[in-house]
């Protein structure tokens, strides 16, 4: 069963266009993560925060990116990263349209 990676942490920006620009090689790079289906980037440039939203294939590949990107960002002087993986309700996320598998 596929599942849900929420994080999120104190970002200064850059956002929106410079935010994409800066970050499109590492955007990239996430492509290549064991298990990931997708990611939707999230920010909130009023409260200097960033992050996402990913659908990994397992719970297995969720904790290992978790485990690793929390390490890159507080390798970059980042602290206080929030990070959850829930499980998906497929059948009803079905009824409402969520992208449940990869594309």
């Amino acid at each position: 069963m596929a599942v849900i990676l929420q994080v999120h942490f104190p970002f200064p920006g850059p956002f929106g266009d410079k935010m994409a620009k800066a970050l499109t090689p590492l955007a990239r790079s996430i492509n290549e993560e064991p298990g990931l289906l997708w990611k939707i980037w999230t920010e909130d440039a009023e409260r200097e925060l960033a992050g996402g939203i990913y659908l990994f294939a397992t719970r297995e590949d969720a904790e290992a990116y978790r485990r690793m990107h929390t390490d890159r960002l507080e390798g970059m002087g980042i602290s206080g990263v929030e990070a959850q993986i829930l499980e998906t309700n497929e059948a009803l996320s079905d009824i409402n349209g969520g992208p449940l598998e990869q594309g």
